[in-house]
């Protein structure tokens, strides 16, 4: 995407800006992974989102991996830094919060609010999340190897990530919130936990997570989630839209490769965590040329180096995509399901 007037989500010619990602340098082409079992009932107006990152659908980026081909990757397309916004640029001591907003969260069929939390519970410290160490701060622009920097500072990956859960029911949420609707609640967060100050969210991030059948406009079609960030009296404050990810059956993950019907969950709030980690105010962070982030580069690879697995962590097992890493194969860079 490069600069943040290219965050845009495409939808319309020539109302939309398009919300690209460079998929082509993903090794190996993901499967469709069939027709969705149902998607969100909303299929209202698309909006346009500012400054968010997208994670697009199976299909999306197997029609965009079809069409550009595949080949191995190049060095242009490895990560590099992007100087920082506010001097932030990786979460160097991750805290996740979680926002199961509405009181629409009474009705939860595939169990997201658990799942989410045994997920986040044990993610901290894997050997799946640990690529994001070898990305840092403190750096200059365009910097690709952290260890040839001189005073680099490092995207962290300790155990614990998970930092708090809201369940804020007090009143429904929106019905289909919009992007500034979903900005307010992660504020609002933000004063929930007591993060009042730009030092306690410079390494923290909020995932709004939305109940079933009141998903945000473009869910399922656009996109599966998006980070983004918002200025606010506490600082600049991250956050992820999570909408129900099952709602989008096959379009966000379910059955993919062979995962299990709720595998999407995981794949794609993995992909969303791993993602504001290394770029945690977009696009300060770790972004390639065509400006895709750690976990686009290879979302939804279904075989070859790579695919999308299952990983053992301490609260269970858990269907995950692989992140980029630039120092994989002596530096030619790859996608990984562990590191180093």
């Amino acid at each position: 995407m490069g600069r943040s007037n290219r965050y845009a989500v495409a939808t319309i010619a020539l109302l939309i800006v398009v919300a690209c990602r460079d998929q082509s340098s993903a090794p190996t082409e993901p499967q469709a992974g069939g027709t969705p079992s149902f998607r969100s009932a909303f299929s209202g107006p698309p909006e346009v989102l500012v400054n968010a990152i997208i994670h697009r659908t199976v299909e999306a980026v197997a029609a965009e991996r079809a069409a550009r081909g595949l080949g191995r990757p190049s060095k242009s397309k490895e990560l590099s830094y992007h100087g920082g916004v506010g001097g932030v640029g990786v979460e160097t001591a991750p805290k996740v919060y979680l926002v199961l907003w509405g009181s629409q969260w009474s009705n939860d069929p595939s169990g997201e609010s658990s799942i989410l939390q045994s997920f986040l519970n044990g993610v901290g410290h894997s050997s799946w999340l640990n690529s994001v160490t070898q990305y840092c701060e403190n750096v200059p622009s365009g910097t690709v190897f952290c260890n040839l920097a001189t005073s680099p500072v490092y995207a962290g990956n300790p155990s614990g990530i998970l930092a708090g859960v809201w369940q804020d029911n007090a009143a429904a949420a929106p019905t289909h919130p919009t992007q500034s609707q979903l900005a307010a609640e992660a504020v609002n967060a933000a004063a929930h936990f007591g993060n009042t100050a730009s030092g306690s969210n410079s390494s923290t991030q909020y995932v709004i997570a939305t109940a079933t059948g009141n998903n945000s406009s473009g869910f399922g079609t656009q996109y599966c989630a998006y980070h983004s960030s918002t200025s606010s009296s506490s600082g600049n404050v991250a956050y992820t839209n999570l909408p129900y990810i099952t709602d989008a059956g096959a379009s966000c993950g379910a059955n993919f490769n062979g995962l299990g019907p709720k595998a999407g969950i995981t794949i794609v709030e993995g992909h969303e965590l791993a993602e504001t980690v290394t770029d945690q105010f977009p696009n300060g962070g770790w972004l390639d040329s065509g400006g895709a982030e750690n976990g686009d580069k290879c979302a939804w690879i279904s075989s070859g180096q790579g695919a999308a697995g299952n990983v053992t962590l301490s609260t269970g097992t858990f269907a995950v995509q692989s992140l980029w890493s630039n120092a994989f194969n002596s530096d030619a860079g790859g996608c990984v399901l562990s590191y180093p």
